[in-house]
């Protein structure tokens, strides 16, 4: 007998936001972006997908420890085209993280490129690893 050794590729779907009791102003479905989150010994680094969101369509707040990602996606289909098949919804992204005092609140930046947004989380001076020097005694 031979085992299978192929690659098998994992379906994954959108995860739409479920009601959460606020009011949305935009009557169309809404989906949490997958989210990366790495640490360096500076900053806390989030990458989140938001394909069809640019600079001009995303908006991030930071208010009482919550950071809030809001990016809005506009299609527009093509004139005389009707849609005959869809595999990919399309709808806005909602994503919400809760920020510790840990993390300098004033340096926080972000940046989108293709789809892609990154948020540059510095860690506050306090929080940062240092070493600390031993000495002979």
């Amino acid at each position: 007998m031979s085992e299978d050794t192929s690659l098998q590729v994992q379906d994954t779907e959108k995860q739409e936001i479920e009601e959460t009791g606020a009011e949305r102003t935009r009557d169309r479905a809404a989906f949490v972006p997958r989210a990366d989150i790495y640490e360096t010994d500076d900053a806390l680094v989030v990458v989140l997908d938001v394909p069809g969101v640019d600079e001009g369509s995303v908006d991030i707040t930071l208010e009482e420890n919550v950071l809030t990602i809001n990016g809005y996606v506009d299609f527009e289909q093509p004139e005389g085209y009707g849609l005959a098949h869809a595999e990919y919804r399309i709808g806005d992204y909602v994503r919400a993280f809760t920020v510790s005092d840990q993390i300098d609140q004033e340096g926080v930046e972000a940046s989108i490129r293709d789809g892609v947004l990154t948020l540059h989380l510095p860690k506050a001076p306090a929080a940062k690893k240092r070493q600390i020097p031993v000495s002979m005694g």
